[in-house]
């Protein structure tokens, strides 16, 4: 409640300005629910209650996780070796509805789509050997890096991010390296914008 009251709204120090009442709205995804995160899961936000509401007219199932999001997500990886380099532990929760609805999809042959790259570390993390989405709550650590193999996400929607971020490596471990790489020379090229309200690809 003091937090409320009397805290600002976490804004990346790449924003460069103060925080406004209307971050407190803006700068937060349309779903979101559980508090805990330092950050805005920054892929959702190009999400719109209208735009939710039209995939799901369409047959799309969506279904929610929870990861809290720490600061080490956004601490650059500053060593040469990127298996030396610690992410932090960080809550997750997968409710029982999600975790049969993804399994579902994917006994059914349909393609699970991640929101962002927290939705792709908490399913990963909540996958088992035998390649079923397990639910509950718990902690992970996971560094999704390449040469990582994907065992439930298909597709995948995020912003540009950031050299040396770990995000980076996630999306280059779903793509590859090389397309990946491509991608970010294109983006620059044609002036996209990165990172918190940029612009966002779909990875498939």
């Amino acid at each position: 409640e003091a937090l409320d009251r009397h805290g600002h709204m976490p804004l990346p120090p790449y924003i460069d300005r103060e925080d406004e009442p209307v971050d407190r709205e803006r700068y937060q995804t349309v779903y979101a629910k559980a508090p805990g995160s330092v950050a805005a899961p920054t892929a959702g936000l190009h999400f719109t209650e209208a735009l939710l509401d039209e995939l799901a007219l369409r047959g799309v199932a969506i279904s929610k996780v929870t990861l809290h999001v720490g600061v080490g997500t956004f601490r650059p990886v500053e060593v040469d070796d990127p298996a030396l380099h610690t992410l932090h532990s960080e809550a997750y929760t997968v409710p029982a509805e999600t975790a049969e609805t993804v399994n579902q999809c994917r006994g059914e042959g349909g393609k699970v789509w991640a929101v962002g790259t927290t939705v792709v570390r908490t399913l990963e993390a909540a996958t088992h050997d035998d390649g079923r989405v397990r639910p509950g709550s718990g902690e992970t650590r996971l560094f999704i890096r390449p040469p990582y193999r994907y065992k439930t996400v298909d597709r995948l929607l995020t912003n540009f991010h950031l050299p040396r971020s770990t995000l980076l490596m996630l999306v280059a471990a779903f793509a590859g390296l090389e397309a990946t790489m491509e991608a970010y020379e294109a983006a620059i090229a044609e002036g996209y914008r990165f990172y918190s309200y940029g612009d966002a690809m779909a990875v498939l």
